[in-house]
């Protein structure tokens, strides 16, 4: 068992495909810890297949939070996730366990280890409505170049067909005059009661994007076209965040007869090898997390990060 202080919090990131479930899972088992989902998806009741989200078997008794909270209709913010997160990290601790915050989502490992304040900033639904009639009539790329224009910082780290998030940041800045990255700024944070340890999960490009190629494969076998079909016959809209994520805008478009299903499949692999493009590109401009190759055996990456904790020592 690894020496555990009250204020160490680990986190395993990296792009999607990389074997994080794995390795956190395994680590967890051998240093006491519990695993924190750091993913946007997880969150998500019913969508199993296509977030892979870790079936109970794959957790092999591992507790895991913020996977299956809300339902697919439901509005969720980075504040809420990190308001949850602050109160679970101390419930860890306080049973002697390691937290572990585990993900690809890079905005909510920041809004966890970096202490910014996710603003609480309201809404504008007539706002939100124009700029959506906006796009309807300029396109994604307009409203792209809209938050460029006030939030350099911001729209670099959005795709431009990121329509919801784009809109929010414009939003936002309506509301309170300061961009949205203004109010992550490091001036702005709180102290974070957490001695922070980051690992990242990197591998050769074409490595994997191969490994994400065969997981969009394995999800067909398992029955995401039926998932994603029996969400729609529950009556959530293609439309919702929820539905807009990968694996779930492509199959539905091909369920709505908009595309053929073989297109629909080159689709998911071609959005998922580029979303894993923006991971990496996110993750690399934080120094402080320390890189694992991900092709190394599952027993090598948890002796790696076993030793780095080991040479912990209290009050460090």
């Amino acid at each position: 068992m690894v020496q555990k202080t009250e204020q160490t919090l680990l986190v395993i990131t990296g792009p999607t495909a990389t074997g994080k479930t794995a390795l956190s899972v395994e680590l967890a088992r051998q240093i006491g810890g519990e695993i924190i989902s750091a993913d946007s998806m997880l969150i998500y009741k019913y969508m199993d297949i296509g977030t892979a989200k870790p079936t109970l078997e794959e957790r092999r008794g591992i507790p895991h939070y913020m996977i299956d909270i809300v339902e697919p209709d439901q509005e969720y913010s980075v504040a809420l996730y990190q308001q949850e997160v602050e109160r679970i990290i101390p419930a860890v601790l306080a049973r002697g366990k390691l937290p572990m915050l585990v993900g690809g989502t890079g905005l909510y490992i920041r809004s966890v280890v970096a202490g910014f304040h996710c603003s609480h900033i309201g809404k504008d639904e007539a706002f939100r409505r124009e700029m959506q009639q906006l796009a309807r009539e300029k396109g994604n790329i307009y409203l792209h170049e809209m938050l460029a224009r006030v939030d350099p910082p911001a729209a670099g780290r959005l795709h431009p067909n990121d329509q919801k998030r784009i809109i929010r940041a414009l939003e936002v800045y309506h509301l309170s005059g300061k961009p949205f990255s203004w109010h992550n700024q490091p001036r702005n944070n709180r102290e974070v009661p957490y001695r922070i340890r980051q690992w990242g999960l990197t591998m050769d490009r074409e490595l994997l994007y191969r490994r994400i190629n065969q997981r969009v494969d394995e999800m067909l076998q398992q029955g995401l076209v039926e998932e994603v079909r029996w969400l729609l016959e529950q009556g959530y809209s293609p439309t919702l965040t929820s539905m807009q994520g990968l694996g779930y805008k492509e199959i539905a478009a091909y369920l709505e007869g908009q595309v053929p299903l073989p297109l629909a499949v080159e689709n998911l692999k071609r959005n998922t090898r580029r979303f894993a493009k923006r991971q990496l590109t996110w993750f690399r401009g934080d120094p402080a997390i320390k890189w694992l190759d991900a092709s190394l055996p599952l027993e090598s990456l948890v002796l790696q990060i076993s030793r780095d904790l080991a040479g912990l020592s209290p009050g460090m």
